[in-house]
């Protein structure tokens, strides 16, 4: 068993059976992904438009791309055809590029609304008043569905920290999802998502425990 699969199924055996795994695959090259794929792994997710799209024409087309990064809006355009969520929509503007965007490849892109919930200015998304301002707008937007939301914990130890912002989000998750239609709620990374699915979580995001280290090259 190489070393990914052996990671992936590590991985497996610490989720609930009702929480989709989405692999971070970003900065990692295409021949581990196929590693991962032989194991069984269809969801993958990249944080940059350009390399996502460039993976995706050289893996199989059964792969469910996931954009988790910060969604630049002239990059839409190249990963409208195929991406199956974008899990980092944080303004309005996003949603307006995406159903254009999708409107032209005559698709539905599947999104989630990233609500900021850590204590880090850094992090991307909107505030809970700015998130409700946007709900009765967003049947203007009929090339995007909206299936619930997304949240980045603080970057911190303190593991009470990280419950209490999960919990916030899974509360404003719940206080709207039967009058949206939502089912997604995408919470939880390497190193916090075994509090995540305590707190809910639909789908979790795990690079680092599966794929090692990220590669940064200049």
């Amino acid at each position: 068993m190489t070393h990914i699969k052996l990671a992936l199924a590590t991985v497996r055996n610490t989720l609930k059976e009702s929480v989709e795994l989405v692999a971070v695959s970003k900065t990692k090259p295409v021949e581990l992904l196929h590693e991962a794929y032989e194991a069984g792994q269809r969801d993958f997710g990249e944080n940059k438009v350009q390399e996502m799209a460039a993976k995706s024409e050289v893996m199989p087309s059964d792969v469910r791309w996931h954009m988790i990064g910060h969604v630049q809006t002239n990059k839409i355009k190249y990963m409208a055809p195929f991406v199956h969520m974008v899990h980092g929509v944080d303004r309005e503007k996003v949603l307006k590029e995406l159903d254009k965007q999708a409107k032209k490849v005559d698709r539905v892109i599947h999104c989630l609304l990233q609500v900021h919930i850590a204590q880090e200015e850094t992090k991307f998304g909107w505030s809970v008043s700015e998130l409700q301002s946007v709900l009765p707008r967003l049947s203007a937007y009929p090339n995007v569905s909206v299936c619930g939301l997304m949240g980045m914990a603080s970057n911190t130890e303190d593991q009470n920290q990280i419950r209490s912002e999960f919990m916030g989000l899974k509360a404003l998750y719940e206080s709207h999802a039967i009058t949206q239609g939502w089912d997604t709620l995408s919470i939880g990374m390497s190193g916090d998502y075994t509090i995540a699915m305590e707190c809910g979580a639909t789908h979790v995001r795990i690079g680092s425990a599966i794929f090692g280290a990220r590669n940064y090259t200049p």
